[in-house]
């Protein structure tokens, strides 16, 4: 663990620079209001996500696709594990039309897992690429994608479609992954990042998660793995427990190094990163068309 951190010890409470404002402004309130009347899904919302309001009132939101059901049980993660319901072929344009009601400038995209069927789901995200850019021709998206388990033609089908920004998480340094992912493997999402960028060009992004037990000269690692696979933006965030059947929360990493390492991601020359407790993948995500 690094030195510039805080210790959890048990039951402890969260320390001042994780306390969450609440959302306010006429624009979040619009959008609220919209949320809720057409019961729109957002990950913003049921994520309960620290930076909903900002991120709304610039107009950015982020959608799930293929249910709420994944096929995994990566030891972080909030989304209830299981058998996936059938996928809904109607979603694509349920998604669009969400994206409309709610006047999204920048949408970001993701989904569950889906190693129960044999595209893992990409066509389903492919058309819902479509659906957004025919009914929101002007919005611009990011898709937080899955590795597809390292299948080129269901990666390929992401490429073709061509979002702005095609986003797949690490989460985790190396030593932590078979822990923290279970099923992922660190290597595997890094040849997904690189093959994104070698293959389509588009910009590419990915994030960690701090506070699980990694060291600094872990991440300083992890980041030098993620430049080396051709990433252009990385976030950093705060690991935090959603209930107590996930992995403990080991330290909450102050400010200071959150900005350190900030500093040393743009010395290896990442395009953009935001380094931050609150910091989640979606944070500030128009920003990185810039």
């Amino acid at each position: 663990m690094s030195k510039e951190s805080v210790i959890l010890p048990e039951r402890t409470k969260k320390p001042k620079w994780l306390r969450v404002k609440l959302p306010i402004g006429k624009k979040y309130t619009e959008l609220r209001n919209v949320v809720d009347k057409y019961k729109l899904n957002t990950i913003c919302t049921s994520g309960s996500c620290p930076n909903m309001g900002e991120c709304w009132t610039e107009g950015t939101a982020t959608f799930m696709i293929l249910g709420n059901i994944c096929t995994r049980s990566c030891g972080f993660c909030g989304v209830l594990t299981g058998r996936p319901e059938t996928v809904d072929w109607e979603e694509p344009e349920k998604v669009a039309r969400s994206i409309k009601l709610m006047s999204i400038k920048h949408a970001v995209i993701t989904s569950v897992d889906r190693d129960d069927i044999k595209d893992g789901g990409s066509i389903i995200w492919a058309e819902t690429i479509q659906a957004i850019r025919r009914t929101n021709p002007n919005t611009t998206l990011e898709t937080l994608i899955p590795d597809f388990q390292g299948n080129e033609t269901n990666i390929d089908r992401i490429l073709a479609v061509k979002p702005e920004i095609i986003s797949h998480n690490l989460e985790t340094v190396r030593r932590l992954t078979r822990e923290v992912r279970i099923q992922a493997k660190y290597d595997r999402s890094l040849a997904v990042l690189k093959y994104l960028k070698d293959k389509g060009q588009q910009r590419t992004k990915s994030g960690i998660m701090l506070g699980l037990g990694e060291t600094e000269a872990e991440v300083i690692e992890t980041l030098n793995d993620l430049k080396n696979a051709k990433v252009d933006v990385v976030t950093i965030g705060q690991y935090l427990q959603p209930s107590k059947k996930h992995l403990p929360v080991v330290e909450f990493i102050t400010p200071e190094q959150f900005k350190k390492y900030e500093t040393i991601g743009k010395e290896l020359g990442f395009r953009h990163v935001e380094s931050g407790a609150l910091v989640r993948s979606s944070y500030k995500a128009h920003k990185h068309l810039a």
